[in-house]
């Protein structure tokens, strides 16, 4: 697994499409399409990777963002997590209650953070489910 590094590699990803969503994360996927303008020079091998965005807005304190960012590159090395050969950011959308974790760092949160993620990769992990198409008019 490749960790994305740059701006534009983010930028790339972030404007493909949101695959799963939790309560406080959100998961972007690029596909990694030679035919793609610039994409084989953005992501030059042929890989899954990895990128992980928490924005000071939402985790003030550096030692819960780099904590944060530690869960994430570890939920997703896991063998039991597939993800499939593209460009995926792992971005938090909202903030965890500092009354509920008080400590920056602390078991509790990074098991909340452990959990979330399991759920966000298990749901990315899943085919979409197929859209409801509407019934045909009964003929008379």
């Amino acid at each position: 697994m490749q960790r994305l590094k740059t701006r534009a590699q983010f930028q790339a990803v972030l404007a493909g499409a949101t695959v799963a969503r939790t309560a406080h994360f959100a998961l972007h996927r690029c596909a990694l399409d030679v035919s793609a303008s610039g994409a084989a020079s953005l992501f030059p091998s042929d890989e899954v990777w990895l990128g992980a965005m928490v924005p000071k807005r939402w985790a003030r304190r550096a030692v819960t963002r780099n904590a944060i960012k530690r869960q994430i590159y570890t939920v997703s090395a896991a063998p039991g997590v597939v993800l499939p050969r593209a460009a995926h950011v792992v971005r938090l959308r909202a903030g965890f209650d500092r009354k509920a974790f008080v400590s920056a760092s602390s078991d509790k949160l990074k098991a909340a953070v452990r959990a979330e993620l399991q759920q966000l990769l298990a749901r990315a992990g899943r085919p979409p489910a197929p859209a409801a198409a509407s019934p045909a008019p009964a003929s008379p």
